[in-house]
């Protein structure tokens, strides 16, 4: 059987990421692993917080902290918020861990073996001000290719170019805003991509006809463009150690390590119990594994080209992904979320004011797949209250509260199906069909259309099938109705767990079946819309599942996170 090794863009550890970082990676690797889990495959599902490199050192700066406090306060900070949106993790490591410090250390020694890491002497930004070199990040200024004026020293956000920290036009520190810099000399090493160029572009070639045009077109420009040698090291105190002669006082380019975390934080995972899990089954020489990689698409540059270029040059056999999952971005009301400009809401804040579902459900039936997406709190509100509310809740309550209110708060035992119901569930059938593809090729803004219709067609046949007319003059028959209706809850329950399993929760509970071990409706579609027998106890409600978000909600939102009611 095909084992599935699902990993999602590692979040800097330098503070609460907003919703875009959610939705760029680790919540549709969640509803994927999720899917996946109840099809009954062998899953591992794993992240980590990136804590290396000068965002973590800048954050703690910020804090008047020591680095290795921030990171680990920091780590605990986010991995509740991921706790709270009901991600699913098999485990959530720290790039600090011996496990991947020991894992870069290796790649950096067999690189070097192999002939892809020289040593070189460079010319370094220093600044005269703070009294130190200054490594990518630590250097802001305007992009050279793009004209974006806040481009950092390793990567212009605007363009997704990669960049070196001397390419930058007006350069200032971003510790202290100094632009009296002064160019120095430090020895680093340097990962020598050029001569990995052909094996990388064969690597693309495997799989471009299968990855996203979001992926393959940022992979091709860069290697269209011409690889160059890639510095690996900077001169930082918090990171990894260079375990060579000569470089004390340097760590490894947070790059270089970050992507390593992976297999450092399934290293992680099977320490906590070593009897049954060995990490090797998904990362050396791994049989049957099918690795799939989410992230944005600031982060392809490095998941296409540098992580892959490191396994390749180690010349071992380590797993390389299979699928790479990018995204586009998630703007806010068309521009950037930004905590200093109080514009945005971020992972965190959407939780106080929120259940976790909602956002999950908004979030990937507007993922920002094939382009930019923008979030107002108006499209928010109107999804939730339409979708969530007036579909899926609606049909829940009616159902258990008509059948509880006209036979009794338990399943009825009904007669035979008509056409009526063939029918309904034949469509029924073709559009879980239908769902089910799009899930597993990871099309979630065509899944989640796909899923609100299921709901739908819920509603639609019990508007046609009138059971509160029916039972009138045929109870038989409208118990039939309803007993059906019942099944297709605990059917809406199954299929909306990837995507709002809070919610898939509630519904299970409401019909007593919280020990229910559930697998996902493949065929026999007729057979599982009989699974509740008759005399099945269920629970009324007593509040609906969602509750709509009203107009002035929407205003108070703009008012307190920035945004125009009005769009």
């Amino acid at each position: 059987m095909t084992k599935y090794l699902i990993t999602s863009a590692l979040p800097y550890i330098n503070g609460i990421k907003h919703l875009g970082n959610l939705v760029g990676s680790m919540l549709p690797a969640d509803v994927y692993a999720r899917f996946l889990r109840q099809k009954g495959e062998d899953v591992l599902f794993i992240c980590a917080t990136d804590e290396h490199g000068t965002p973590a050192e800048l954050a703690a700066l910020e804090k008047n902290q020591d680095v290795e406090t921030f990171c680990t306060e920091q780590h605990e900070v986010q991995k509740n918020i991921y706790q709270r949106f009901n991600l699913s993790f098999d485990h959530f490591g720290r790039s600090s861990s011996h496990q991947n410090t020991e894992l870069t250390q290796h790649f950096c020694k067999k690189l070097m073996e192999n002939g892809f890491i020289e040593e070189r002497t460079i010319k370094q930004v220093y600044s005269v001000d703070d009294g130190r070199f200054l490594p990518d990040r630590y250097i802001v200024g305007t992009c050279p290719h793009c004209g974006y004026e806040a481009a950092r020293g390793d990567q212009c956000e605007n363009c997704t170019r990669v960049l070196d920290p001397t390419d930058l036009i007006n350069p200032r520190s971003a510790v202290s805003g100094s632009s009296n810099l002064e160019i120095k000399d430090s020895k680093h090493l340097f990962l020598k991509l050029p001569a990995l160029e052909s094996k990388l572009s064969a690597f693309i070639d495997e799989h471009e006809a299968e990855w996203p045009i979001v992926v393959t077109s940022i992979a091709r420009k860069l290697l269209k463009e011409g690889l160059r040698e890639r510095c690996i090291t900077r001169d930082l105190k918090w990171g990894i150690a260079v375990p060579k002669e000569g470089f004390d006082g340097k760590v490894f380019y947070v790059w270089f390590d970050a992507p390593i975390e992976y297999i450092g934080s399934t290293a992680e995972w099977a320490e906590k119990d070593p009897e049954h899990r060995n990490w090797k089954e998904w990362w050396y020489d791994p049989k049957d594994v099918r690795y799939v990689e989410f992230m944005a698409k600031d982060n392809i540059p490095f998941h296409t080209i540098m992580f892959p270029a490191t396994l390749l040059a180690s010349g071992e056999p380590w797993k390389k992904v299979d699928y790479i999952k990018g995204f586009n971005w998630l703007t806010f009301y068309g521009g950037k979320f930004s905590t200093s400009q109080k514009r945005g809401i971020f992972t965190n804040q959407a939780l106080d004011e929120f259940q976790p579902d909602y956002w999950r459900y908004w979030l990937m039936a507007n993922a920002p797949e094939n382009s930019d997406s923008s979030f107002t709190f108006s499209s928010f509100a109107a999804t939730i209250n339409k979708d969530l509310n007036d579909v899926l809740g609606n049909f829940v309550n009616r159902v258990l509260k008509m059948t509880a209110s006209k036979i009794g708060p338990a399943v009825p035992a009904g007669g035979e199906w008509t056409d009526v119901e063939k029918e309904f569930v034949r469509v029924l059938q073709n559009r879980i069909a239908d769902y089910t593809k799009y899930l597993s090729e990871m099309e979630f803004r065509k899944a989640l259309v796909e899923l609100r219709a299921i709901w739908v067609e819920g509603n639609n046949y019990l508007t046609a099938a009138a059971p509160w007319t029916v039972i009138k003059e045929a109870p038989e028959k409208a118990a039939m109705i309803l007993r059906l209706a019942l099944n297709v809850i605990r059917l809406y329950a199954i299929l909306s767990a990837p995507v709002i399993p809070e919610t898939a929760e509630k519904i299970r509970k409401l019909l007593n079946l919280e020990n229910e071990k559930i697998s996902w409706p493949e065929d026999g579609l007729a057979e599982e819309l009989k699974a509740l027998p008759a005399g099945h106890a269920f629970n009324v409600p007593e509040q609906p599942l969602f509750q709509k978000i009203t107009p002035e909600t929407v205003a108070d939102l703009c008012a307190r996170y920035g945004g125009n009611p009005e769009e």
